[in-house]
């Protein structure tokens, strides 16, 4: 199916406001945003397609392979449109996903609200049965009590149901039994159970995880369902597959068993994205900048690898700070996630304060300026009356904007009720968000003991060039990179993506009582999961396997993860553990603790196919000053004024040539604003490098 011997690839990403489609027929690539369809998103995918099949030349049946990410799994899960879910868990269980861990994300606030739970506490059941934490079954099932139970959820309507039991990670049996007494009952019932989902220790974090994947898999399965149909009907034959939380490719048919490892697969892209251009630039440290229309992204990326971990939170709900969201046992590349895109809402609440988000325009009915409905102002509008955003140039020319509705929405939503004029009004809303961004890249750094100032930023989606520049002076990051193709870059980062994917255990065993035989075949089992899954998509090709041992001192809380080797383990190997925790413990807190006994928790495995080197780029000094056709008035919010601005389209510039800001660089995904304390050069990749001015 190849185009005159060239591999045809698409990646596509479906956001809350648009939705992206690369294709790359050999080393030539052609992109287009379209606005996203809520009701059907793949109609957006198949018009963004053969959009880009038409610039191409080529026909649909010639596509080898399309990879596709989204955020429909995220957006519904911080909206809570989902299906109607029932979790069915062990007796003296039911509140768990309520009680939480009983810790408090903010100490002293005496008015201190808690996420609600996923499920409400009249849609959880139990059943009196009980495994140890060793496996043994302690109490049995009852099979008349679950077949009543089975059937009372049934006649109830319930689209989907979660099944957590205590310690089934060790022992699945009874979550099957459940399983398949309601699949007998209930063929068509959608069951999800969490030693499947998520198997590793700790209740709440198991049951809330399941719960999610319960929660959103009817809605992700009759989505996937009908993208295949329809590109199938529109001539494709070619496989699709899906870009998971961990950044790798898995299947369709996986995928809708395990939608839970869908969220954040589009921001996952992005990452892989910048952590491709980080290493091109031989940029040990970054902080990669997602930003669309909906949500906001931000990621550390250190030694060209993207920060990972096996938890984490989704729709935090107060202050950005960790504890405050729904937990997610699952491996992700790890990154924190606001409510500020170019489509976020701004309004002044009770104490006369001006508010940007969480709330969307998305694309139905979209900023004001859009002229589709929508009549609130959004970033969107305030970047238009800053002089960011062309009117008649938005999109490639393929939208027009409307200066006068971005006016109306800001005089009457903010100016009005804070006695300032719409520019100011505009500032404000800028200045809000953008300080918003910042204080979430503070914090995710701060939680990881980085400082910002250090990093390089890599700015990407279809709004962070507008606003990158502006947030490096307000982190001190000296440096920022805004690669070609940045407004599509989580799209193009699914086609750097290899075919990978990650599984996780716990399986508990002390050190001084180490136990090959059990370790061995922990270790075997993880390595089986995870090649079958990337067999699906990499067929035999040879594939990189790290494992990972996740270890703490007896009595901690948590765990440090250690990288052990993929061997046959002896009796004696106990002492070959406790080395290699003692060095990645000293490594994170400077010494380690005598006197304490060590023990192995959980367990991941990762398996992925090999990635192609990416070739190495010596930064270009500024040669030449970059021509400009015309000058527009561009609001500098660090001199607090209008300022006269060059404009210069991005595709006329030759590597070396630079442009002093203020400025405004050009292109048809995006626009990168050049403020007055940088200075902006083309790089031989096509990358634009910002730096401050000397």
């Amino acid at each position: 199916m190849t185009h005159n011997g060239e591999n045809v690839q698409v990646g596509v990403d479906i956001g809350g406001t648009f939705t992206d489609v690369v294709m790359e027929v050999g080393s030539a690539q052609h992109s287009t945003k379209v606005l996203t369809d809520y009701e059907f998103p793949e109609a957006a995918i198949i018009k963004g397609i053969n959009k880009v099949a038409k610039s191409a030349g080529i026909s649909l049946s010639e596509i080898d392979l399309i990879i596709h990410g989204t955020t429909l799994a995220t957006n519904a899960l911080i909206e809570r449109e989902g299906a109607k879910t029932a979790l069915i868990t062990t007796k003296g269980f039911r509140d768990v996903i309520e009680m939480r861990t009983e810790s408090r994300f903010e100490q002293y606030d005496l008015n201190i609200v808690l996420p609600s739970p996923l499920v409400a506490r009249q849609d959880r059941f139990v059943v009196d049965e009980r495994i140890g934490a060793d496996g043994d079954i302690l109490r049995p099932l009852d099979a008349t009590e679950l077949e009543e139970l089975c059937k009372r959820i049934v006649a109830a309507g319930y689209e989907s149901v979660a099944v957590g039991l205590i310690h089934s990670y060790v022992n699945p049996e009874h979550e099957r039994a459940v399983r398949e007494c309601l699949s007998r009952i209930a063929p068509e019932l959608s069951v999800s159970i969490s030693s499947e989902v998520s198997p590793q220790m700790r209740e709440f974090q198991r049951f809330n995880t399941v719960c999610a994947n319960a929660f959103v898999k009817p809605l992700m399965a009759s989505y996937l369902n009908r993208l295949v149909e329809r590109l199938q009907a529109e001539g494709t034959q070619c496989p699709v597959f899906m870009i998971h939380s961990g950044g790798g490719i898995i299947s369709v048919e996986s995928a809708i068993q395990f939608p839970v490892r869908l969220l954040e697969s589009g921001p996952a892209g992005g990452a892989i994205f910048a952590a491709s251009i980080a290493q091109s630039y031989g940029a040990d440290e970054v902080v990669s900048y997602d930003m669309g229309g909906t949500t906001a992204k931000i990621c550390l990326i250190e030694k060209f690898v993207p920060k990972t971990a096996k938890t984490f939170e989704v729709a935090r709900s107060y202050r950005f700070k960790k504890g405050s969201g729904m937990p997610i046992s699952i491996p992700v590349i790890e990154m924190v996630e606001i409510g500020a895109g170019g489509g976020s809402i701004a309004s002044v609440d009770n104490l006369r304060q001006l508010r940007v988000g969480p709330r969307s325009a998305g694309s139905e009915p979209g900023p004001a300026c859009y002229g589709l409905g929508g009549n609130k102002p959004t970033v969107t509008d305030a970047d238009l009356l800053m002089g960011k955003l062309d009117p008649k140039n938005f999109a490639g020319g393929a939208m027009t904007l409307d200066v006068a509705a971005s006016e109306a929405a800001v005089q009457v939503d903010l100016s009005s009720k804070l006695g300032i004029d719409v520019p100011s009004a505009a500032y404000g809303l800028a200045e809000t968000v953008d300080e918003n961004m910042c204080n979430a890249a503070r914090m995710h750094a701060v939680e990881s003991g980085k400082e910002l100032s250090d990093h390089t930023m890599i700015a990407f989606g279809g709004a962070a060039p507008l606003h990158a520049a502006r947030l490096c002076e307000k982190l001190g990051i000296g440096s920022l990179l805004v690669p070609p193709g940045a407004g599509v870059g989580s799209a193009i980062g699914f086609l750097r993506a290899p075919f990978g994917f990650e599984s996780v255990r716990s399986a508990y065993c002390r050190l001084d009582a180490f136990n090959p035989a059990q370790v061995n075949a922990v270790i075997s089992e993880l390595r089986e999961e995870a090649t079958n899954f990337v067999r699906q998509g990499a067929g035999d090709a040879p594939l990189e396997i790290e494992c990972v041992a996740h270890m703490r001192y007896m009595g901690q809380g948590w765990e440090v993860p250690v990288e052990i080797e993929l061997r046959d383990y002896a009796e004696d190997d106990g002492a070959t553990f406790r080395q290699l925790f003692d060095a990645a413990y000293e490594k994170l807190f400077g010494r380690t603790i005598d006197g304490l006994d060590v023990e192995i928790t959980s367990w991941s495995l990762r398996a992925a196919s090999t990635v192609p080197p990416v070739k190495r780029i010596i930064p270009q000094e500024p040669l030449r000053e970059a021509a400009s056709l015309e000058t527009r008035q561009l609001f500098d919010a660090q001199l607090g004024r209008f300022e006269t601005a060059a404009v210069v389209e991005r595709a006329t510039m030759e590597p070396g040539d630079y442009v002093e800001g203020p400025a405004v660089i050009t292109e048809r995904e995006t626009t990168t604003i050049v403020t007055s304390s940088r200075i902006a050069i083309l790089q031989v990749d096509g990358c634009l490098l910002l730096k401050t001015k000397s």
